[in-house]
């Protein structure tokens, strides 16, 4: 997963792609490229899935039992591969979004810190090691 040219780079925790996927799956059956859009317009155009990545994402979901997939046919008349979210890839969802809201939280209080704190903090921290 990149981002747009323009715009800053933003590196991703593995297994954020997973949870993306997930949670696009919320709101119903959709193709690949279906995917892959949907993530990109709700982030703002800062996350661009690129297809290296999203299949393989998709595959691994799919073997985990998390999604499922059945060929249909969409607008264009083209075929193509529609995901739907599995009872067990709700609970998934809603484990890892319990992990993922826990882990910006607490990277949150530590970059809410004021720099006097943190500096305190250090220099309290070497004087005691």
């Amino acid at each position: 997963m990149s981002t747009q040219k323009n715009k800053e780079k933003l590196e991703l925790l593995q297994g954020t792609l997973d949870l993306l996927i997930l949670r696009t799956l919320i709101f119903g059956p959709q193709h690949g490229q279906g995917i892959a859009r949907a993530i990109q317009e709700t982030s703002d155009e800062l996350l661009l899935v690129e297809h290296g990545a999203l299949y393989p994402a998709l595959q691994r979901l799919e073997e985990r039992g998390w999604i499922s997939a059945k060929w249909g046919t969409f607008s264009n008349n083209r075929k193509a591969r529609f995901y739907t979210l599995t009872a067990a890839g709700h609970k998934q969802l809603g484990k890892e979004t319990t992990k993922w809201r826990r882990l910006a939280k607490a990277i949150g209080r530590i970059l809410g810190q004021n720099q006097r704190e943190v500096k305190s903090h250090v220099r309290t921290q070497t004087q005691i090691g």
